[in-house]
This record gives structure tokens, C-alpha cells and sequence, in this order.
């Protein structure tokens, strides 16, 4: 479900607030640190002017948790500037098995690689949680970038990022075992959302959901659910209702290096 709403500048995108954040994060599967070498904001250098520039030509929406944002085999339609929530764009195969890429967060735009608007969609994107964002065309934005040359840098840096992304996914598809990948995902996710627990554990304080985890590592739902059983009678971790508790991060270190749990 989504609605258009009237156009009106969020606190995080104001051109007073826009050098905030030095990067935009997301969530994906990679080596190393890369949501932290993120991407600018798309909209960060941008003067007063030229962000009123872009914000009269844009169309804000907001998607409702699962709402289809786009669809790969649909002809593009410019790009999407991530106001508020978070953005799962994933692969579905023929079979209805997917692969997530990446949840990209505010500041990021999904919609590439075509960003001008021509061609099909390579993948998806939905609202993994309840999002606005700014829709700007293909024709629309060819026009700003020509206009604004920072705007035209920030895009050029933010698709370099998302080819490196899926370049680092693929390598690790193709080179890593899903244990690797599980353990490596794992630790990614306490890095990112960890919480310190009274007994020395490390509670990843974000739902996601056993089909969530098989879709970025690759594998199954029942995969991922008969792994955390093993690693939870290990004790390596413990697996609540909707939480998951780290208990030995060397052990998952080790685990995602190639070694044995």
C-alpha cells in the first residue's frame, strides 16, 4: 500500500543539515567495512538553492511495511531518494527464490543502475519497514544533473558504491560457504544494531526474520533455522523469540574465517 503525500522538507534533508552525516548506510552482505565507507547523502554539498531545486521537481510517497516500491522486468522510472525507513531490493529467480542485495537506509537512492530512466529493472525493491521516499524521474533527474554538479558527482559516487556492493556479494556467493556467510552475517548485524546484555552477551536489538537471514546469505529458511538450533546448542548463541543473542563472537570469528564452530 502507498500514498502520495504534499512535498515538504524533512529535518534530514534540509540544506542545513545535509553535511550531517558524513556517509549513508545500508545493510548488506560484504567484506570488510563498506556501509560505513558508504556513500554521501545524495543530497550533501548541495546549496539551499539547489536542494529547493530538487525538491520542486520530486514527488514524495509513502510505502506502508511490504509495499512493492519496483519491479525487476518493469521499464525504469528514474530513481528514489530513502527519506525515512528502509528499502529491501532483492532478485527473485523463476522458482520464487530470492537473494536480498541490500537494505539501503536514508540518504541512499535505489532504482539504478539506469538511474536516467532506461532499460528494465534488474531487481526489486520493497519497504522493509514503513518508509517515505522522493521519487524523481529519469528525464527529471538527466535535467538536475546537468544542472547541479554536485548532485551529478554524489550519483556517480552512489552507483560506484552499489556496483561494489554487489560485485563484494558476489564474490562471497561465490567463494564462501553458507555457514561463512551466516557467522559473517551475524556479526555484521551486532556491529550494527548490538546491544550489551548484563551477562556478557550481545543482543542483535533488530527483527529479523529466519526467511530475512536465508534471503541474504543465499540459502533456505529451514537452512537457517536448523543452523541456529546447532549453534544455539553449541552455545555460541541463543535464539529468543524474535531476538538473537550472541554468546561467543570468536567462535562465529572463526566460523566465518573458515574454521570449524
Amino acid at each position: 500500500m502507498q500514498q502520495t503525500v504534499p512535498l515538504a522538507w524533512p529535518p534530514q534533508l534540509r540544506p542545513q543539515a545535509a553535511a550531517e552525516p558524513a556517509r549513508a548506510s545500508a545493510l548488506l552482505l560484504a567484506d570488510g567495512e563498506a556501509p560505513e565507507r558508504g556513500p554521501k547523502p545524495m543530497l550533501q554539498g548541495l546549496t539551499e538553492r539547489e536542494t529547493a531545486l530538487v525538491m520542486e521537481r520530486a514527488r514524495r510517497r509513502v510505502l506502508y511495511r511490504g509495499a512493492t516500491l519496483f519491479s525487476q522486468e518493469t521499464p525504469h522510472d528514474g530513481i528514489w531518494l530513502i527519506e525515512t525507513g528502509r528499502i529491501r531490493v532483492f532478485y527473485a529467480a523463476p522458482t520464487g527464490r530470492e537473494i536480498t542485495l541490500a537494505y539501503w537506509y536514508p540518504g541512499n537512492f535505489v532504482g539504478g543502475p539506469e538511474v536516467f530512466g532506461t532499460g528494465q529493472h534488474c531487481w526489486s525493491g520493497m519497504a522493509a519497514s514503513n518508509s517515505s521516499v522522493l521519487h524523481l524521474p529519469g528525464r527529471t533527474l538527466k535535467d538536475l544533473v546537468t544542472q547541479i554538479p554536485t548532485l551529478a558527482v554524489n550519483v556517480i559516487e552512489g552507483v560506484a558504491f552499489k556496483g561494489k556492493c554487489y560485485s563484494a556479494l558476489a564474490q562471497m556467493l561465490g567463494t564462501r560457504s553458507i555457514t561463512e556467510r551466516l557467522a559473517h552475517l551475524l556479526l555484521h548485524l551486532a556491529d550494527l544494531y548490538g546491544v550489551e546484555e548484563e551477562d556478557g552477551g550481545v543482543a542483535i536489538a533488530a527483527a529479523f526474520t529466519h526467511a530475512d537471514l536465508a534471503h541474504m546469505v543465499g540459502a533456505t529458511r529451514q537452512w537457517i533455522t536448523i543452523s541456529l538450533k546447532r549453534m544455539s546448542a553449541q552455545g555460541v548463541l541463543e535464539v529468543r523469540r524474535s531476538q538473537i543473542v550472541l554468546r561467543k563472537p570468536d567462535v562465529l570469528a572463526q566460523m566465518k574465517s573458515g574454521g570449524d564452530a
